[in-house]
């Protein structure tokens, strides 16, 4: 297998050097003006020196600066090992623009030797069920990794990731995610991992955490472990998800930040045990940027006219998006109440916080012959809001996280 893998890249290298060398143009524009007309020089430092910025500059759109500040790291005489190096990538199945997003990012790897230091790292990955494509998008966000270790740091980081996670593909999952943390602090994401277990976090709720927001590691151990204790002080149950959703919240924000968030809600009445307990039933409301905070609960106080109070007791309210769930919600709401369709003792649960499919059953779907424009009324809504392209602070690609 490795015998017709090898077959293969040298086959692509050859066609590569042939291709550019017959062809007028390429995606990397004039590549092919350097691969023979250097062949005779000597061996002197200056023209090599020389040939790797102009091979930078018109192979990979490098800038003058940025070709002279390269050729500090790797220097070369003559295309012949760049163009290796390009042909591995180019079998590998990674794109033009990923093979000079990887030079760009690491422009030493051009005079590496394919076969002894990048395949081994590509093989592991395919291993773990990687696919071609996912591996390329992996090494082309962080190629750090390329630079660093199998044995010493990517094959440790990915065993630490198999005792939390249960198999292979959710750890690979995990580093699809961010490839960063193979290389960035990987022994400060140890610790923290170990400490979180040492309280009793769930290893359940540790991969989610992993998954999802994997920076929320990557800190000095003394500092996370502060972190973990003011959330316990909190009030926070180790062994619920809140617990490392908080500590994310917490984590991913300056004590200033939260302070300024602190002083918004105490502006809207609540008083400091009140935010306590908000955070405690939904920490999201943490995560809320201060204008947005106001927002909504100028939204819910003024314009729906409702205690701020009761808002403190339902936090969860002011993760779901002003533009995309709220207002769209609301209009139909008030549609109906015009109407006389439905009585004004709604609870904030059966208009907010149900999924889309029950709120459309129970104040849309059920009033078609009554008003057939209501649900026109409240798509229009939802499609225009999607036109400002809001962000919603409590969405994310996990439920919790």
């Amino acid at each position: 297998m490795k015998m017709m893998m090898m077959v293969g890249f040298l086959c692509k290298a050859l066609a590569i050097q042939v291709r550019f060398s017959r062809s007028s143009s390429s995606t990397f524009p004039f590549l092919h003006q350097h691969l023979y007309p250097f062949s005779s020089l000597s061996s002197s430092s200056s023209e090599a020196h020389s040939f790797t910025v102009s091979h930078l500059i018109n192979s990979y759109g490098f800038s003058h600066k940025q070709a002279l500040s390269a050729s500090k790291y790797t220097n070369f005489k003559t295309p012949e090992k760049p163009n290796l190096v390009f042909a591995f990538f180019d079998s590998h199945g990674f794109s033009e623009s990923q093979i000079s997003e990887i030079v760009r990012s690491k422009p030493q790897i051009l005079v590496s030797d394919p076969q002894k230091s990048l395949f081994p790292k590509l093989q592991f990955f395919y291993s773990k069920g990687a696919s071609e494509t996912e591996v390329a998008k992996i090494v082309a966000s962080c190629p750090t990794i390329l630079t660093r270790s199998l044995k010493n740091q990517i094959i440790p980081y990915f065993n630490l990731l198999k005792e939390i996670f249960p198999s292979d593909e959710m750890a690979m999952r995990s580093i699809k995610c961010f490839p960063r943390a193979l290389v960035d602090k990987p022994r400060c994401t140890e610790y923290n991992i170990n400490a979180l277990q040492e309280i009793g976090v769930p290893k359940s709720n540790i991969a989610m955490l992993l998954t999802f927001q994997p920076k929320t590691f990557m800190v000095r151990p003394d500092h996370f472990k502060e972190v973990l204790e003011e959330v316990k002080e909190m009030g926070f149950d180790p062994s619920k998800i809140y617990f490392v959703v908080a500590v994310k919240v917490i984590r991913g924000q300056s004590k200033s930040t939260w302070k300024r968030k602190v002083e918004a809600y105490k502006g809207w009445g609540w008083s400091e045990e009140e935010i306590r307990l908000a955070f405690l039933k939904s920490p999201w409301c943490m995560v809320v940027s201060e204008d947005k905070l106001m927002a909504k609960m100028n939204f819910f106080v003024n314009k729906m006219g409702k205690e701020s109070s009761l808002i403190a007791r339902r936090p969860l309210l002011l993760s779901y998006s002003l533009e995309k769930r709220l207002i769209p919600r609301y209009s139909v709401v008030q549609f109906l109440l015009s109407k006389g369709l439905i009585n004004k003792d709604l609870s904030f649960k059966a208009v907010f916080e149900s999924n889309e499919k029950m709120f459309l059953h129970r104040f849309v779907n059920v009033y078609k012959e009554e008003a057939p424009q209501l649900l026109n009324l409240y798509q229009k809504n939802v499609t225009d809001s999607k036109k400002l392209d809001c962000p919603t602070e409590g969405s994310s690609k996990h439920h919790y996280l």
